[in-house]
């Protein structure tokens, strides 16, 4: 294989870099004990490209591959992961799902909004007694002719406020189980869609969490994605794409902790010398390293199989499980090794681990990943 970036992926990720230094990383900090989101960053984001980078030219996309997306997620997580979760919901979830299964009518109305940044898009699945488990929807898209009668509720839907365009996975024939399931697309405004309050996170906690309640909502039936019952395939697909989005995440994550805490060792003395001179810190550094290297080799292939057109719900889920757990272990890492100062906000990698945890958890819990891994082992 060749591990070389191209020109045009080197490029990629210093206009990412870049761009999270110059425009995220002040008030990064402000906009995390305020829980504010990043509105202006985010439209710059838009304008840049970064927010429909999949997506093709001819709406409004960069029309770039995955890896490109993969080393972008990279360097903006290092610095916001709020404004990362947002890009990852738009590019993975929204954009890629419209485009990949939408209609021609569907995706020229709005993709090249979503694609800009002009309007940013929302994925709804998870439920109250139903968080990645497509197949216990409760939320019920009645068919009623010419348009469909949706009720319920979603829980924890990233962008819940800011977003105008919501992908809705919901029941239609409750006899047909997972066959019966739709991916609708309902619009801010429609009569009966109202936004619960902001959840108050631990972490990310600038992006844009709420919970949506549907009280008779018509949604024409023209905004049905794909063949009647083709929503638990569609969500299934999509969030195969979208653990490659959060592993990218959580590579970010650590990746941004570990060059804190690298930078923080060699400025840092202790008993008369650098503290990256001792041997407990170094062993910390190089373990660091290791993990996170073997994190990108995981994102780099889920990405390529991607690109490739192969499967890649094996990968991915890979990715995301060992992302996540590195995310964790090298935020934790990177507290200590900053010790007093590591607890205090303005050395900024104590809301790395804080942001690190929500890896593990959406886009399926790294249990999840286990049984999409076994299952995939086993069948072979």
């Amino acid at each position: 294989m060749n591990f070389n970036l191209s020109e045009e992926h080197l490029m990629i990720q210093q206009a990412a870099r870049d761009f999270a230094q110059a425009e995220l990383l002040p008030g990064v900090i402000e906009r995390d004990e305020k829980q504010q989101f990043p509105t202006e960053q985010i439209r710059k984001m838009g304008e840049l490209g970064f927010l429909g980078m999949m997506v093709d030219p001819k709406y409004g996309g960069s029309g770039l591959d995955t890896i490109s997306y993969v080393l972008a997620m990279e360097e903006i997580s290092k610095i916001d992961a709020s404004a990362s979760v947002v890009m990852s919901v738009n590019n993975s979830l929204v954009c890629w799902g419209l485009q990949t299964f939408g209609s021609e009518e569907q995706k020229q109305k709005y993709l090249p909004k979503l694609a800009t940044g002009q309007e940013i898009g929302a994925f709804c699945l998870s439920e109250p007694e139903a968080g990645s488990d497509a197949t216990s929807q409760r939320t019920t898209a009645i068919d009623m002719g010419d348009h469909y009668l949706l009720n319920g509720t979603k829980n924890w839907i990233t962008n819940g406020s800011t977003a105008s365009v919501y992908i809705v996975i919901a029941q239609t024939d409750v006899d047909k189980k997972h066959k019966g399931i739709n991916a609708i697309i309902v619009e801010k405004g429609m009569p009966g869609f109202e936004i619960g309050p902001k959840e108050q996170k631990l972490g990310i906690r600038g992006s844009d969490t709420h919970s949506l309640m549907f009280t008779d909502v018509k949604v024409p039936k023209e905004n049905r994605i794909g063949e009647d019952g083709f929503g638990f395939t569609f969500a299934m697909k999509t969030l195969a794409g979208g653990r490659i989005g959060i592993a990218s995440q959580a590579l970010g994550i650590a990746s941004g902790a570990y060059e804190l805490a690298l930078k923080y060792s060699k400025e840092r003395k202790a008993f008369g010398k650098e503290i990256s001179s001792h041997q407990a810190i170094a062993f910390k550094l190089a373990d660091m390293a290791v993990e996170i290297e073997a994190a990108r080799h995981l994102c780099m292939k889920a990405a390529w199989d991607k690109d490739q057109h192969k499967n890649y719900d094996l990968s991915g889920a890979m990715a995301k499980l060992y992302a996540s757990q590195v995310a964790m272990d090298t935020t934790i890492e990177a507290v200590q090794i900053h010790g007093g100062n590591g607890y205090v906000k303005e050395y900024h990698v104590e809301r790395l681990m804080r942001d690190a945890k929500i890896t593990q958890i959406y886009e399926g819990t790294s249990e999840i990943q286990k049984i999409v891994i076994s299952r995939s082992i086993l069948s072979k």
